[in-house]
């Protein structure tokens, strides 16, 4: 099977990526951030629905570590 494409979601302040392949469907992100998180939509990240500060630790809780992201300041 092919591997899924990473994707990138950027903002001015951070950035964040999902790796498909890895994602175990915890729901982790869902549940402690759905205004950012939601798979309903098609693209189903929007880091800037939320300060980066708060993105960036709910994105630490991954426990697959699918979301990874990168801060740019």
């Amino acid at each position: 099977a092919m591997s899924k494409a990473i994707q990138s979601y950027e903002t001015p302040e951070i950035t964040v990526t999902f790796e498909p392949d890895v994602c175990m469907h915890s729901g982790v992100c869902v549940r402690g951030l759905s205004n950012v998180f939601d798979v309903q939509r098609k693209r189903w990240i929007h880091p800037e629905r939320a300060f980066a500060s708060d993105v960036a630790p709910q994105v630490e809780r991954c426990p697959s570590g699918a979301l990874q992201y990168r801060m740019k300041q």
